[in-house]
């Protein structure tokens, strides 16, 4: 069973940065496509960026788009987010999930396997 952990989220002012990771233990991280998604209160969960299970391929939401880096270390199994220019409306809960390696999805009812989140929270 493939377990998530994220890690690295925090408080930080508007224009800052933070770079979030997700450890992935259980099975092997190669094999499957990861993303992250974000929650924000009394807000349906979001999809904010896919990766294929090669690192070649990325996908943004647009609001993140120029801001924020999705990227993926195979041989330390961990994901990672960097996060540049935040905003205020980045505030929310940041999970990552996993999914199995040809998905390449933005619903998370497609994403079976979930991390517990990390809360970013970004002061004006």
């Amino acid at each position: 069973q493939v377990q998530l952990v994220e890690s690295g989220g925090g408080l930080v002012q508007a224009g800052g940065s933070l770079r979030l990771s997700c450890a992935v233990s259980g099975d092997t991280f190669s094999k499957y496509a990861m993303a992250w998604f974000r929650q924000a209160p009394g807000k349906e969960r979001e999809f904010v960026a896919v990766i294929s299970w090669t690192g070649v391929s990325t996908s943004y939401t647009d609001s993140v788009k120029g801001r924020f880096t999705i990227s993926r270390d195979n041989a330390e199994n961990t994901l990672y987010l960097q996060m540049n220019s935040l905003k205020p409306e980045d505030t929310a809960v940041y999970y990552c999930a996993a999914a199995g390696k040809y998905t390449f999805a933005v619903r998370p009812a497609l994403y079976p396997y979930w991390g517990q989140g990390t809360q970013v929270t970004v002061s004006s």
